[in-house]
């Protein structure tokens, strides 16, 4: 599913959602088949080339009392935290909870289907765009041609992938994660932390990023799916639609949430180790400087040898 650019730009808590009252779910190898026929891995690794440049730009927000050291430091922990190998297994843990054999079934089966196997390659294609051309969709300076029922059939897809909720979501579990990575790291309490991010992410907060989303998402779904036919929107519709569809879509979203949760923590625990490091360091008495060798002028004559 398309969602890749807000992971970019950084996104109902779906991962509560999946966790099913009749005790579903698969093995991890068998949501793993079903990881890999989606070709995830290659989206999210190409969207956490740029993630280290959006973290720094979260923090140099507040540029006026962090240092430079303090953003060299944010990029290091970047470049650590957001990394495949810190998203993977909290995500198949997710994913594999949220499925059932039939899910996984009926997935593999569309997946392998025509339709299936070009929007994979859109997904792929699209997650590997470069920020100046994911910018340019975005905004609207870069379109393709459509009609009043293509335009219905794209808001119908993004609303059945839940794209924007997914986007808001993840970016709000991002910065959860990282304020209590950090105050971890910094030796700070997280529990206060944790309960200072969630008040800054209320309802209202949600409602306003998900209102700015919505329509950058849809013209970027548009643009990446802009070589599927109409019948074939439909049937990926239908696809959506039906209880395998859902059940795929939310266990999906599922994954993203844990995986870069785990990620925004593990960068923010590193921020916090880093920085407090910089400010141990900026405290100590600098070392004493070492006492000059005597000048020869002052040298003690040797004694004459008898």
């Amino acid at each position: 599913m398309v969602r890749f650019a807000l992971l970019m730009l950084f996104s109902a808590n779906l991962y509560a959602a999946v966790q099913h009252s009749d005790g579903a779910g698969v093995d991890i190898d068998t949501a793993a088949n079903l990881y890999q026929a989606a070709e995830v891995r290659e989206q999210v690794r190409a969207s956490l080339v740029s993630m280290p440049g959006k973290i720094r730009q979260m923090f140099a927000v507040d540029a006026a009392t962090i240092t430079p050291k303090q953003l060299d430091a944010v990029d290091a922990a970047a470049k650590r935290g957001f990394q495949i190998a810190v998203f993977e297994p909290p995500a198949l843990d997710a994913f594999a909870n949220g499925l059932d054999a039939a899910t996984v079934k009926k997935s593999l089966e569309f997946l392998a289907s025509d339709v299936g196997r070009r929007m994979v390659a859109a997904d792929v294609a699209l997650a590997r765009l470069d920020e100046a051309t994911i910018d340019k969709i975005m905004s609207g300076q870069i379109t393709t041609p459509s009609t009043p029922e293509r335009d219905s059939l794209t808001t119908k897809l993004e609303e059945e992938t839940q794209s924007t909720d997914s986007a808001v979501e993840i970016y709000l579990r991002i910065g959860r994660a990282l304020a209590v990575g950090t105050a971890i790291g910094s030796g700070m309490d997280p529990v206060a932390a944790d309960q200072r991010a969630e008040r800054a992410a209320g309802a209202p907060q949600r409602e306003d990023l998900g209102k700015s989303l919505r329509e950058p998402l849809r013209r970027y779904l548009a643009y990446g799916y802009r070589d599927l036919s109409d019948a074939d929107l439909q049937r990926l519709s239908a696809f959506l639609e039906s209880r395998a569809g859902k059940r795929y879509v939310s266990a999906y979203n599922a994954a993203m949430s844990a995986g870069f949760d785990a990620m925004g923590k593990r960068c923010g625990e590193q921020i916090g180790e880093s920085w407090r490091e910089l400010a141990q360091a900026e405290l100590a008495p600098p070392p004493a400087a070492p006492e000059p060798p005597p000048s020869p002028l002052m040298s003690p004559t040797p004694a004459p040898a008898h």
